[in-house]
């Protein structure tokens, strides 16, 4: 996108306080964002006990991140589907459903990698 504003550490500073409100968003009035959050601070507690390797830390931290991603970006575009459509509509369920199937795949994603660390380490 093209702007007519100059760069402005200001405003690259305030640019990361709405996504910090966001984040505050998303865990306020989202209660499946609290459940990834439970999942992920597990699982960072769990790499901790077991001492996973440097290869197995970035696996965690990239499934953690792609889900909290996928959260928000479902999130986003709930309200904006709600908004733009707030009476029943086929189209803007299946918008609704399709990014609910991406955080879902990720979810699975990220528990199939925690599985495939976490076991050997437990057994």
């Amino acid at each position: 996108m093209n702007s007519s504003k100059p760069f402005s550490l200001l405003g690259r500073i305030k640019s990361f306080g709405y996504a910090l409100n966001g984040w505050r968003t998303l865990i306020t009035e989202e209660p499946n964002a609290l459940v990834h959050l439970v999942a992920a601070l597990t699982a960072l507690v769990c790499g901790f006990i077991f001492k996973i390797s440097t290869t197995e830390w970035l696996a965690v931290i990239l499934a953690i991140v792609i889900v909290l991603a996928a959260e928000l970006f479902n999130t986003s575009l709930e309200v904006l589907c709600d908004h733009m459509e707030p009476n029943h509509n086929p189209q803007i369920k299946k918008i609704k459903d399709l990014a609910a199937g991406a955080v879902l795949i990720s979810s699975v994603g990220a528990l199939v990698v925690g599985l495939i660390i976490f076991i050997p380490k437990i057994f």
